[in-house]
């Protein structure tokens, strides 16, 4: 419920800060004291359309503050969450702010965190609903009557149903729609698709098969290159051209002609005139040994490199292999603009898409029999939700009906009606609207509530419905501007009783020129103008017993306040009085 609200700088009001209270709280004061100017200040926190000119003549700006106090599963919480409004957690006050310039521009805000005017609006029209002469737009609005009947006697299970038939209903006609849509265009492209299912089938292409031919493509690639070093070292030794110069041969001829240095061993028992002189005899012999040694050292390293080349021998086939494989799977990815790692899921989506075509008839079938049972689904439910808004909706006339004659609307007739819609225009809500009509008067055929009844017959109107649907509704406050207007006596008691009974329920705030309403109110404020300093101001205070004992006479007699009106006043409050 609204529980402060604090205007600044709005017309006549410079500044006002206004506590409230559950239950009815009564609005007072002589005409043209400002009440409506309290009234058009809430409008403006709750998102109304304004503009500069409601800003007091010398300020910058306008500004108005409504704080409401909400219970913790309240709606507007989970609308907050659903606008990323974060900082606020359920059962915290919300505040709602709205600043107006000079400029005409409004700034909007939520609990301090800025927010767009809409946002604004649709979390202000879960906590607020005012009903003035002219703005009955809960009422009038034929849009919100469905909902205001399903709230006053259809169970929300039955209307949780229907809406759930109709999603699965709606779902199921999406999937049919989107599988004739593939296989239409799968069917175009059928010759296209089975041409890349034979490419791709004798490839076969295999996952991490890339990575795999790419390592064995690198090691071959290295295999070969030590098999063409091996190869060229055992070359240099042993040339295939056998006319050429070799270490080996080389060797061989060294030794040969350093063999003829040194005495044989014939020699050496037979001192000839030439013998060699000992010290370079000595020197050749070590000469000799080390080419010997060379020429073990030269075969062993043949050896050694004739082995390694056998060892290092590479499948030239093998590697041309691989690359080919390689190279082609991905020339075949570039050609559907895919990754290698993608052609194995990209041919089974293929092979799906050819599948679905092959089977479409069935899957259709199998579709449209779905389509068929979610709709009769639905059908069964929104029929039974029919059922059970025919019978809310004669329960609820009778229940308006009771409500009229005491507000001096006896020779009206209030109508709910339950119009079928085209099979085209069912939703989720049923396969009927629901219409609130009124026949003002005998003989006169209903019609929609804002075209035949005055601006008085519908507030009073309005006053019925909250009685009957007091409670049923997220709106935490109702306001009432003069829905008394133009009645009094009896007619104008049943309005105060009506107010406070539908204040039971709800907070209520009621603008009234009535002693009969006022006197009803469990509080009183009394809207009074004054000029302070050549500035006219508009102030509210909230009266004690007394004050409102003085407040009503003056209501009852006018300027002047008799004994006789003030005994009057003792007699309307009587033990209302809070």
């Amino acid at each position: 419920m609204l529980t402060h609200l604090s205007i600044r700088d709005v017309v006549l009001i410079e500044k006002l800060d206004l506590p409230f209270h559950a239950g009815l709280t009564v609005l007072t004061g002589e005409t043209g004291a400002g009440k409506s100017i309290l009234l058009d200040s809430l409008g403006l926190a709750l998102g109304e359309r304004t503009n500069s000119r409601i800003i007091r003549s010398g300020a910058e700006q306008s500004s108005v503050t409504a704080v409401f106090e909400l219970p913790t599963d309240h709606p507007a919480y989970a609308l907050l969450r659903q606008k990323d409004i974060a900082s606020i957690e359920e059962g915290e006050p919300i505040v709602l702010r709205r600043i107006v310039t000079q400029e005409g521009r409004s700034r909007a805000y939520i609990c301090d965190q800025p927010v767009g005017i809409t946002i604004l609006r649709d979390v202000a029209a879960l906590l607020v609903e005012i009903q003035g002469q002219h703005e009955q737009m809960g009422l009038a609005n034929q849009a919100a009557h469905q909902s205001l009947l399903d709230a006053f006697g259809v169970p929300t299970t039955l209307c949780q149903k229907v809406a759930k038939t109709w999603d699965e209903w709606q779902h199921a006609l999406r999937s049919l729609k989107t599988a004739r849509q593939e296989i239409e265009e799968a069917t175009q492209e059928e010759d296209w698709l089975r041409q890349i299912a034979e490419d791709l089938t004798a490839l076969a292409p295999q996952e991490g098969e890339e990575e795999e031919l790419a390592a064995l493509r690198v090691k071959l690639q290295q295999d070969e290159r030590r098999g063409e070093a091996v190869a060229a070292a055992l070359g240099e030794l042993t040339p295939r051209d056998r006319r050429s110069a070799t270490p080996a041969n080389a060797l061989r001829a060294a030794n040969r002609a350093l063999s003829r240095l040194l005495p044989s061993p014939l020699d050496r028992e037979q001192a000839t005139a030439q013998e060699i002189p000992s010290a370079q005899q000595e020197q050749a012999q070590d000469a000799l040994t080390a080419l010997e040694k060379a020429e073990e050292y030269l075969a062993e390293a043949e050896t050694l490199l004739s082995r390694l080349a056998v060892d290092t021998t590479v499948d030239s086939r093998l590697l041309e292999e691989t690359e080919e494989r390689l190279f082609t799977l991905r020339a075949e990815a570039r050609k559907h603009k895919i990754s290698v790692s993608e052609l194995p899921n990209f041919l089974e989506n293929i092979n799906q898409r050819l599948a679905s075509i092959e089977s479409s008839t069935e899957a259709l079938a199998k579709l449209e029999e779905q389509v068929h049972q979610k709709r009769a689904a639905y059908e069964a439910a929104a029929q039974e939700l029919s059922i059970a808004r025919e019978k809310a909706a004669r329960q609820i006339e009778k229940r308006v009906m009771a409500e009229l004659a005491p507000l001096k609307l006896e020779r009206a007739r209030f109508i709910v009606e339950l119009s079928s819609l085209a099979p085209e225009q069912w939703n989720r809500h049923g396969m009927e609207q629901v219409a609130f009509l009124i026949a003002a008067n005998p003989g006169q055929p209903p019609g929609p509530l804002g075209k035949v009844a005055s601006g008085g017959e519908l507030s009073r109107l309005m006053l019925a419905l909250k009685v009957v649907l007091a409670g049923r509704s997220s709106l935490t406050t109702l306001v009432f501007d003069e829905v008394d207007s133009g009645v009094g006596g009896a007619t104008a008691s049943a309005i105060g009783e009506r107010l406070h009974r539908v204040a039971q329920d709800v907070q209520v705030l009621a603008i009234t020129h009535s002693p009969q309403v006022a006197s009803r109110g469990d509080y009183q404020l009394r809207i009074a103008k004054h000029v302070k300093q050549n500035h006219t101001q508009t102030s509210a205070t909230l009266l004690s017993e007394e004050e409102r004992r003085e407040e009503l006479a003056r209501m009852l007699a006018g300027t002047t306040v008799t004994d006789a009106a003030r005994a009057a006043a003792d007699s309307l409050l009587g033990p209302t009085t809070p």
